[in-house]
């Protein structure tokens, strides 16, 4: 059964009531109502597609309640069943439940994180706590879990297909660590902490979103944007005069700490206000200042973990992932530290002498990182952002990029369709045809910023894969590009051209998920595995068949030159220190706010950040974390909590993997079909060790992830 988030971002995967809605309408209270209602039937359109057109926002609300009537009633029934208890008659049972619920779960995330408005806002405040009690129903059902256990205990002895014992295996594992064998007072009291803490992380989502809006950076002169392109500045006047503040510009934050256009201003100034809006975003001492909210969310995690039978709540959520121990990514990541920030040393010393070169006199900061990491860059290599973005014109990137590397890889094919709606006129949709011509989906992809979208990147499911549910994948990618003015192309930088990659690596992954059962299906997988195709698929963005076919003028149509070209490769370990120390700086954060004890005082947030990052050896003064505690996302919503080391761990299977390719013949459809077989299309149906070890023939080495890098020599 798969746990239900209201999450802004599903992953970056997915891996995410009883008020009345805004016409006054109340769940369940007529037929007339869910005969209107397009949530309460599965979709006619292609694929179970969403009708974006036909769903009002008032219809969530009685959707969300009838969709948890039904699963409860469902649930009931079997844990209610006077035979003897079977894997047909509990899990496959259980699987078949919650339709209704999890379609408006998907499709209500989709919503919220990419074209939310007050009311989504208001609902989800709402309706988050509904949910986490409606999964407390189902978790601590004491005669539900009878049935579970004895299934479970008898697992041996009933000769089930392989992905059927992982389904129990992993369905008992996860009714455990969610409390079914706490006592019923205990029980109790955890559903008071789950409760809480959905409104605590919804009520923090929507701080962070107004935080982000209002700390929008608003210039009047001109001359204060010195250094941008007549573009960029376009595009910041084209925000402004959607704000009414015409005559402006204004700079919409992005999720980061670091904001991408501090690469290049010239203004210092300037650039201090962009990066110090960015920094205190959340802190602000007013409505949106986020910080009670997450200490409270910080000492209410402990004590659900103390209650759990754990000494903190990373002990407990790193049960079922791939590391198993907070002590295990502890491990990890001491072996990264060191070389990390001995590198961002002295990358720091070549920037300082660019700025002492210039008579700057001034020391570095933060906020000049970037600007002049940039003019390092420019003389080590050559190379200007400037010069290479005329390049990647999105959607060239998209069809003879992204699309391209899917095909060669795996045989894919991409067809563009207009008659899908869509929630909001930027998105763009495509059948996705497999090798022998099926359809195996749909995709939808949504690349420019909008104030009412959240912050980053991110990939997840409006229709979820299961043979058992005759379903197919919907999947959606999700960025926050800057948007060109009108009659302007869509240039992106060639962080942006990972990033599509990446998120497409995400919907891969989901695509080729081939399971019997949702739970087990494509992305579900642990937050530490889920991470590894996405940033495998980031190796192809470079890789020479691939850039040579997308990487062209959006004017002329000719190739990049292959000077150009050769300054990308050889400026692709540069900066690796700050980029490396800045994730691992974050990371450790999540890390330390997770390893706290419930008998921990309430902290002090800037201090508690403070320390920590001094704790381990991570507090570079010119190296803020990329995100700070009161705006780092993925740890107090996005289900990445004691998780964020994901991305690093993951990194380090990615290169590993990777270096499997280049010793096998690099990209060719059968080594890509190999990829394919025994890792996109897994799920959660193998352990993942085991799994990576049937792909690569060996435990995954950091020596390969060291190497891209360049913190040690290939």
């Amino acid at each position: 059964m798969k746990t239900l988030f209201i999450l802004p971002l599903a992953v970056f995967v997915g891996i995410m009531t009883s008020c009345k809605n805004n016409t006054g309408t109340s769940a369940g209270n007529s037929a007339d109502s869910a005969s209107t209602n397009p949530l309460l039937t599965a979709s006619t359109l292609p694929f179970q597609a969403p009708p974006f057109d036909k769903i009002k926002d008032s219809d969530y609300e009685p959707a969300f309640e009838e969709g948890m009537k039904q699963q409860l009633a469902e649930m009931e029934k079997i844990a209610n069943n006077s035979d003897a208890p079977t894997f047909e008659n509990t899990f496959v049972a259980m699987e078949k439940s919650g339709v209704l619920l999890q379609r408006v779960n998907n499709i209500f995330n989709t919503v919220t994180g990419a074209n939310t408005d007050s009311v989504l806002q208001k609902i989800q405040e709402e309706v988050a706590p509904k949910l986490a009690a409606h999964q407390d129903a189902i978790h601590l059902n004491a005669k539900l879990f009878k049935r579970i256990e004895a299934i479970y205990n008898n697992r041996a002895q009933l000769k089930l297909d392989p992905e059927s014992a992982r389904l129990v295996e992993y369905d008992y594992l996860e009714f455990v660590l969610a409390g079914a064998k706490l006592s019923d007072s205990d029980k109790v009291t955890l559903k008071k902490f789950n409760g809480q803490l959905a409104s605590l992380s919804a009520k923090y989502t929507n701080q962070l979103l107004a935080a982000a809006k209002a700390g929008a950076l608003a210039i009047s002169d001109t001359t204060e944007l010195a250094g941008l392109s007549q573009g960029d500045k376009d595009a910041l006047a084209q925000n402004a005069k959607a704000k009414k503040l015409d005559g402006k510009y204004l700079i919409a934050l992005q999720n980061t700490t670091q904001q991408p256009l501090l690469q290049s201003l010239a203004n210092r100034t300037t650039r201090e206000k962009l990066f110090n809006a960015s920094y205190t975003r959340a802190e602000k001492s007013d409505s949106n200042d986020t910080r009670n909210t997450i200490i409270n969310i910080a000492k209410l995690r402990a004590e659900k973990a103390k209650l759990l039978g754990y000494p903190d709540y990373a002990s407990w959520v790193l049960q079922d992932q791939m590391a198993k121990t907070p002590q295990a990514v502890d491990k990890f990541f001491a072996q990264l530290v060191p070389a990390a920030t001995a590198k961002a040393k002295s990358e720091a010393a070549d920037i300082q002498k660019v700025i002492d070169q210039q008579k700057g006199s001034f020391q570095l900061q933060p906020y000049d990182w970037n600007f002049y990491s940039e003019q390092v860059r420019k003389q080590k290599f050559d190379l200007d952002e400037n010069e290479i973005k005329p390049y990647f014109e999105i959607n060239n990137v998209l069809q003879n990029g992204v699309f391209y590397a899917a095909n060669q890889l795996y045989g894919l094919t991409f067809k563009e369709r207009h008659d899908i709606p869509v929630y909001q006129k930027d998105v763009r949709v495509f059948d996705v045809i497999d090798k022998d011509g099926s359809q195996i989906g749909l995709f939808y992809c949504d690349y420019f910023k909008r104030d009412n979208k959240s912050g980053g990147a991110w990939m997840s499911n409006m229709v979820d894969q299961s043979k058992l549910l005759g379903t197919k994948p919907v999947i959606y990618n999700v960025c926050n590009f800057t948007k060109p003015a009108p009659g302007q192309p869509a240039l992106i930088s060639f962080d942006d051209v990972t990033t599509m990659f990446h998120e497409f690596g995400h919907a891969l992954h989901g695509f080729f998920g081939d399971q019997q059962y949702l739970t087990l299906s494509g992305t579900n997988v642990a937050r530490d595995f889920v991470e590894f195709p996405s940033q495998f698929n980031e190796h192809w963005a470079l890789y020479p068949q691939v850039l040579q076919h997308y990487a062209t003028h959006y004017k002329t149509g000719k190739p990049m030159p292959q000077v150009l070209v050769d300054k990308i490769k050889k400026a692709a370990t540069f900066n690796q220190g700050y980029s490396l120390t800045e994730i691992l700086a974050a990371a450790s954060l999540d890390m330390q706010w997770h390893q706290l004890p419930a008998n921990a005082p309430l902290q002090d947030v800037d201090k508690f950040e403070a320390v920590s990052l001094a704790k381990t050896g991570l507090n570079l003064s010119q190296v803020p974390p990329r995100y700070r505690s009161s705006y780092f996302l993925h740890i107090w919503t996005n289900g990445y909590a004691a998780g964020y080391y994901a991305y690093l761990w993951t990194e380090m299977l990615d290169d590993d993997a990777f270096a499997w390719f280049k010793e096998n013949g690099g990209l060719t459809r059968a080594n890509g079909q190999r990829f394919r077989d025994m890792i996109l299309s897994r799920g959660n149906t193998i352990e993942y060790g085991k799994m990576y070890r049937d792909f690569r023939g060996h435990d995954p080495s950091i020596k390969a992830m060291e190497q891209k890098r360049g913190l040690i020599a290939e």
